[in-house]
């Protein structure tokens, strides 16, 4: 899976990423949110190998992908995404913190979201966030998602029960949202 936009690329996770996908990953601001936090570059080189298989979603796994700047290929974050048996997927964005605040979120996330809907036929996506972290529950009503569900201190998290908010979009709102953006 590889997707363009005007100023990013989306493509796969190489080797030479890991120093740069560590910095991130590893940074407090960065995984206080999510389910990875690297220990070692070691253990970034071997999650890059084992992505390095996959060249395509498939059910049941996530895939992850590298968001780049066009321009330089400079590693700027990274996106998964995993699908489900029945025509649902779910997905996941991570910025470098230097790089958040400029759009690219917004503007990798609108490419998977026309992949998925577009190329893949996806049904349903959906997104579950911490609604601590304010730029992702804020990223995820400017993409047009619709909150679903606030599911309080639903998970185990970090040594601590936390809440879980539920995004969703249906194939025929993209399209609706897709259809307004052109007529803008």
């Amino acid at each position: 899976m590889e997707l363009e936009t005007d100023r990013l690329r989306l493509d796969a996770l190489q080797i030479a990423d890991a120093p740069v996908l560590f910095d991130y990953r590893a940074d407090p601001a960065v995984w206080r949110y999510q389910n990875w936090r690297p220990e070692s570059l070691a253990e970034v080189e071997r999650f890059i190998h084992q992505q390095s298989t996959m060249t395509a979603p498939v059910p049941g796994q996530w895939l992850q992908r590298a968001i780049r700047l066009r321009g330089d290929g400079a590693l700027v974050g990274d996106l998964a995404v995993c699908l489900s048996s029945d025509g649902q997927a779910e997905f996941g964005i991570n910025l470098a913190p230097s790089r958040q605040g400029q759009g690219m979120a917004r503007e990798a996330s609108r490419a998977l979201l026309d992949f998925l809907f577009g190329t893949l036929g996806i049904h349903r996506v959906h997104a579950s966030v911490d609604p601590r972290n304010t730029p992702s529950m804020a990223l995820m009503r400017a993409l047009r998602l619709r909150q679903e569900a606030h599911l309080r201190e639903s998970l185990w998290f970090r040594d601590e029960w936390v809440d879980d908010v539920v995004f969703a979009l249906l194939a025929r709102e993209w399209r609706e949202i897709s259809a307004g953006k052109r007529g803008e």
